[in-house]
């Protein structure tokens, strides 16, 4: 059986007498039948495939429930069995928490067969879904209503709205319509006992008793593995106007996006910020982008305003902004797209950088957040603390500057070999996450904490606050065979 007990300032779950491999495949295929299970290494692979390459990952089987009842009976016998089990959307994280560790104790349970959008109401603007169903996939049953499900991310053509919601999803809209957490009405969860949770209530206001679903949302399936969610939708846009604004500085970005919410009505749906080693390595590694300003400038916006309203004049007002940014000295240079080609073409530059980052060789990354007003100053602070502690690489910052959330990267310049690339990051990564601290910011924006950030937890949050989360987590999960290893 499953023994937790402490070892250093952290919980572990020890995980003995697990049943032979023979065993464990027949009776977790007696439950999902025999396509619900994945014994063979190579059609493992993908399934304890870590999407940074940072963890060893094996497992003894995939399972792949195709119902809720039948997730409660994996969880029954993993519960009765001691063994662990890891939870898996499309396996797109980047903290190594969807994947299991290298002790082959633990096997992988992928909702990726649960993919029914049950029912789009269009009266209470609600989605109910299963959470294997891919978020490209909740969009598009949205837009065949007339709706709009806004969370939006690069991998919404793989990543599941179950994984989106136990890591708390983030993405470009969460200016406008926040992140998962605010989007979830309802969930529908599978508890570590086996026993099933049906929170799946469409109500607005419900003010009776602790509100459960957000213990949930953001646990990174260590608390209990959500299999379905009612989702708030919303209007589709009529009008949405998109531009590409070069701006004078960091700080005359922070102020041209306050005239931006101010003068639209907070129509701002989409605020990122782009360095201009961002668009050089775009233009360097993605074919067929072209230097969208005629000058090159070294701090760019990409600014999206949408209206639900028929007849609103986005675009009149844009460009008074725009004007005002001249004037102002906060605006240097821009372009108002003048069809959905264009807009598509400037949005394919802000959302290639991942790419041509990875495209690049390794990189040294932070997803990190501060208080939208202190932005300026992490990234003035932040490059000056590369510049000094890694003289040699190549500082790329960019993300969602509208809620304060920048991925401030550093990626491998040619002629310099891996391991002496790496060498500074634990060094370069300890600085930063100071310098966050100390402007009262997060380590950790919108990708989560998994294994890859668990000291951080412990260094900056409060003993208060992980005292909380082990209680929470002993309480839901006391045999601690959910998610083992990730978060606490």
């Amino acid at each position: 059986m499953s023994e937790v007990h402490k070892h250093g300032e952290r919980d572990v779950t020890d995980i003995r007498d697990v049943p032979p491999p023979g065993e464990l495949c027949e009776a977790i295929e007696a439950i999902v039948g025999p396509r619900g299970v994945i014994t063979e290494a190579l059609e493992m692979a993908p399934y304890l495939t870590d999407r940074r390459g940072r963890f060893e990952a094996r497992a003894p089987l995939v399972a792949r429930p195709a119902s809720t009842g039948e997730v409660r009976e994996v969880v029954r016998y993993c519960a009765n069995a001691g063994i662990g089990i890891v939870p898996q959307g499309g396996n797109t994280g980047l903290v190594g928490g969807s994947v299991p560790d290298e002790s082959g104790a633990q096997i992988v349970l992928s909702l990726e067969r649960m993919r029914a959008v049950r029912e789009v109401d269009p009266l209470d603007f609600t989605a109910t879904v299963e959470a294997g169903c891919i978020l490209a996939e909740v969009q598009a049953a949205a837009d065949r209503a007339g709706l709009l499900f806004p969370l939006s991310l690069a991998a919404e053509g793989s990543c599941r709205i179950g994984g989106n919601l136990a890591t708390n999803a983030g993405g470009t809209g969460v200016l406008r319509y926040g992140s998962a957490r605010d989007l979830v009405l309802g969930l529908e969860v599978v508890l570590a006992s086996g026993e099933v949770w049906n929170g799946l209530r469409r109500l607005r206001k419900d003010n009776t008793g602790y509100c459960l679903k957000q213990l949930f949302v953001g646990s990174e399936g260590t608390l209990g593995i959500i299999t379905a969610a009612v989702l708030k939708l919303f209007p589709k846009p009529r009008q949405v106007e998109t531009a590409l604004i070069a701006v004078a500085d960091e700080s005359a970005a922070n102020r041209f996006l306050a005239h931006c919410r101010q003068a639209s009505g907070d129509a701002v749906t989409a605020f990122e910020y782009i360095d201009r080693s961002c668009l050089e390595l775009v233009l360097e590694r993605i074919p067929d982008v072209v230097e969208p300003l005629a000058g090159r400038y070294e701090h760019y916006v990409l600014v999206e305003l949408s209206s639900a309203q028929a007849g609103a004049d986005l675009r009149l007002g844009f460009e008074q902004v725009l004007e005002q940014g001249i004037g102002g000295g906060e605006v240097l240079d821009g372009t108002i797209a003048a069809s959905l080609e264009q807009a598509a073409a400037l949005w394919r530059i802000r959302e290639s950088i991942p790419e041509a980052a990875r495209a690049a060789g390794e990189g040294i990354r932070h997803d990190v957040s501060v208080p939208v007003s202190r932005v300026p100053e992490f990234l003035v602070r932040a490059r000056a603390i590369c510049r000094k502690l890694h003289p040699a690489a190549r500082v790329i910052a960019f993300g969602h500057l509208g809620d304060g959330n920048i991925h401030f990267n550093m990626t491998q310049p040619e002629g310099i070999a891996t391991a002496e690339f790496l060498a500074p990051e634990r060094a370069v990564h300890a600085a930063i996450y100071e310098l966050v601290a100390s402007l009262d910011g997060s380590f950790s924006a919108e990708h989560g904490v998994g294994r890859l950030k668990r000291d951080e937890l412990l260094r900056y949050r409060s003993e208060v606050e992980v005292g909380l989360m082990r209680a929470l987590k002993g309480t839901l999960d006391p045999l601690g065979i959910l998610n083992p290893g990730k978060v606490l």
